[in-house]
C-alpha cells in the first residue's frame, strides 16, 4: 500500500466522536472543533490532497514506450560523386550528410579508402609546424615592460642595448645546441679588396674570435684582456693570437669566459655614464665607444647567424630599431671606405670630382634603405668630410635592410646585391664595393 492509499484509509477510518474530539488536541489551530473543519468531516471534493501522489512511470503504467528517433540512412550516392568528395571529406569540408555517405562508401571500396588516406596525410603536410622558438623581440618587450614599472637604479645607455640585446639571442642559442654540434665546421666570410674571402673555423672557434675582438672594447674600459699576447690590435691579429694560445681547438668551455666578458661589459658601460665618446683602437682605425659598441652588436649578430645556419636552427634578425642603428653606422662610415679605396687604388673618381672643403655639400649618392630598420641615407661620393647634399645627388640606390647589413658584412658579393639602382652607374658600383669592404674577419 503506498503512502497515499494508506494516509486516505487511515482519514475514513477516524469517526467524529473518537479519542481527540472536542480537544483539538494533534490539530493545528483552525484545522477542526467548531471554527473550521475537522479531520473526521470527510475529504472535500475540489481540494488536493496535503501529500502529492507519487509519478507513475511509464514501465509501472503498462503503456508501451515511446519509439526511438529513426536515424535517417545516409543517402545512395554515385561512385563518382562520392570519389569526387575526397579531398572535400579530407579537409573536413563535407557536410554532415556528405560525410556520412563517404565513410560508409570506404567501407566497401579499398581503392577510395587508399586515395584518402593519402589525402588526409597530404593534408597534415600543409600545416607547417610552429616554431618553437620565442619572438626575438620578446625580451626587450618584456624588459621595457618591467623598466616601465621600476626604473633601474643604473640605466643601460641606449646604444649599448642593441649589444645587450644580440649577446642575449646569440648565448640562448648556445644553451640550445648540443655538445658535438660546438664542433661543426663554420666558415667566417668577408671581403677585401675586389673579392671575398673567407676563413675556416667551428662554432667555439667563433665565440673565441668574438671574446678576443670584444676585448678591444674591455681594454678601453679598463677590463681584463683575454689575449695573452701583447701589442696585437687588430681584430684579424687577436683572434689568430687567441686560437694560437688555446694549443688546442676551442671548445664548448669558451663559451663560459665570453659570456661573463659580454656581462661585464654591459655592466661597465652602465657605470660608466657618458663616456660613449671614449676612443676605442681597432689597430687601423678608431671608433667612440657608442659605435664600437654598436659595431660589436653587429658583428655578434652576423656570427650568429654563422652559427644558427652551421646547426641548421632559425635565428631573426635583430629589432628595427637595434638594425636601424647598425645600418646608420655603416652608411656613416662609407665616406671613409670610399676615400680608402681611392687611396689604395681600388677606384677612381666617377664623373666630375666636387672637392669642397669640409662640411659643405658635395656629390652625393642616395641610399634608401627599406623594410624594417630603414631610412634613407646622403653619401658624400668626393670627400669624408664633406656633408650629403640632395641638390648635388648623382645616384641613388635601394637596398632591403637585411641585404645591405649581410653586404657589409662581406656575405654578398656587391655585384650580386639586389639593388635598385639609377643614376651614375660608377659611384654606385664604388659604393657597393666600399660597403663589401666595411667587413673583415
Amino acid at each position: 500500500m503506498s503512502g497515499a492509499e494508506w494516509f486516505d484509509a487511515r482519514h475514513h477510518d477516524e469517526e467524529p466522536g473518537g479519542p481527540d474530539a472536542g480537544s483539538g488536541a494533534g490539530h493545528p489551530p483552525g484545522a477542526g472543533g467548531p471554527d473550521g473543519p475537522r479531520p473526521g468531516d470527510g475529504p472535500e471534493p475540489d481540494r488536493p490532497p496535503r501529500i502529492p501522489l507519487p509519478r507513475a512511470s511509464v514501465e509501472d503504467g503498462g503503456r508501451p514506450l515511446p519509439e526511438p528517433d529513426a536515424v535517417a540512412p545516409a543517402p545512395t550516392l554515385p561512385h563518382g560523386v562520392l570519389r569526387s568528395l575526397l579531398g572535400a571529406w579530407a579537409l573536413a569540408a563535407c557536410s554532415a550528410t556528405e560525410t556520412a555517405a563517404v565513410e560508409e562508401h570506404l567501407g566497401d571500396c579499398g581503392t577510395c579508402a587508399d586515395e584518402a588516406r593519402r589525402l588526409r596525410e597530404a593534408v597534415g603536410l600543409l600545416h607547417q609546424p610552429e616554431s618553437l622558438d620565442l619572438d626575438p623581440a620578446l625580451r626587450t618587450r618584456v624588459l621595457a615592460s618591467c623598466l616601465d614599472r621600476r626604473p633601474p637604479r643604473i640605466p643601460l645607455p641606449e646604444w649599448a642595448t642593441p649589444y645587450d640585446a644580440e649577446t642575449a639571442r646569440l648565448d640562448a642559442l648556445l644553451q640550445d645546441i648540443g655538445a658535438a654540434e660546438w664542433h661543426a665546421p663554420v666558415r667566417l666570410r668577408w671581403f677585401e679588396g675586389e673579392a671575398a674571402t673567407s676563413r675556416r673555423t667551428t662554432v667555439a672557434g667563433v665565440i673565441a674570435h668574438l671574446l678576443s675582438v670584444d676585448g678591444l672594447v674591455a681594454v678601453a674600459l679598463g677590463l681584463e684582456d683575454p689575449v695573452a699576447e701583447r701589442g696585437v690590435t687588430g681584430p684579424a691579429a687577436r683572434t689568430e693570437a687567441y686560437w694560437r694560445a688555446l694549443h688546442f681547438p676551442p671548445t664548448r668551455a669558451v663559451r663560459a669566459p665570453w659570456r661573463e666578458q659580454s656581462h661585464n661589459l654591459v655592466r661597465m658601460v652602465s657605470f660608466s655614464g657618458g663616456a660613449g665618446k671614449l676612443p676605442v683602437g681597432y689597430g687601423d682605425f678608431t671608433l667612440p665607444l657608442h659605435d664600437a659598441m654598436l659595431d660589436r652588436a653587429f658583428e655578434c649578430w652576423v656570427h650568429a647567424e654563422d652559427i644558427a645556419e652551421a646547426v641548421d636552427y632559425p635565428y631573426e634578425p635583430p629589432a628595427p630599431r637595434h638594425l636601424h642603428r647598425m645600418i646608420d653606422l655603416a652608411a656613416r662610415m662609407l665616406p671613409g671606405a670610399l676615400a680608402a679605396r681611392r687611396q689604395a687604388g681600388l677606384a677612381a673618381m666617377s664623373g666630375a670630382p666636387h672637392l669642397v672643403a669640409a662640411g659643405r655639400p658635395g656629390r652625393s649618392l642616395r641610399l634608401e634603405i627599406e623594410g624594417a630598420g630603414g631610412g634613407e641615407w646622403l653619401i658624400p661620393l668626393d670627400s669624408p668630410g664633406a656633408a650629403g647634399s640632395a641638390e648635388l645627388e648623382v645616384a641613388h640606390v635601394a637596398l632591403d635592410g637585411v641585404e645591405f647589413c649581410r653586404l657589409a658584412a662581406g656575405h654578398v658579393p656587391p655585384q650580386d646585391a639586389a639593388a635598385g639602382q639609377t643614376g651614375d652607374r660608377e659611384a654606385i658600383r664604388e659604393v657597393l664595393f666600399a660597403t663589401a669592404g666595411l667587413s673583415r674577419m
